[in-house]
């Protein structure tokens, strides 16, 4: 099993990022999928999460409206669309698949948001 996160990289505040997180060895479907991000110095957070309370999306409130995380079954991958993104946004962000007695986490991917 493996989640595979992809997609980061160094970009000007106001910018956008879109995130991937192909999985393999499981089916995404089965799961709800998460993205972590933590900041240097800072604890780990929860961003995003699809199907993960009654099959719907739900966002840390600070960042409803700038982010929006989707999937494609078919692709077996779940993105993160990251719009309008600030320096506060910098991190590595992470994704996770959870059900019942199974959690599985990707290798992250940076984000640096700077001018």
């Amino acid at each position: 099993v493996q989640l595979q996160a992809s997609g980061g990289g160094l970009v000007q505040p106001g910018n956008s990022l879109r995130l991937s997180c192909e999985a393999s060895g499981l089916n995404l479907d089965n799961y709800g999928i998460a993205w972590f991000r933590q900041a240097p110095g800072k604890e780990r957070e929860a961003v995003a999460c699809i199907k993960c309370r009654g099959g719907g999306e739900d966002y840390a409130d600070s960042l409803k409206g700038r982010f929006t995380i989707s999937r494609d079954n078919a692709k077996n991958t779940v993105y993160l669309q990251m719009n309008s993104l600030k320096p506060e946004d910098t991190g590595v962000y992470y994704c996770n698949a959870r059900t019942v007695g199974y959690e599985y986490w990707g290798q992250g991917t940076q984000v640096t948001v700077s001018s």
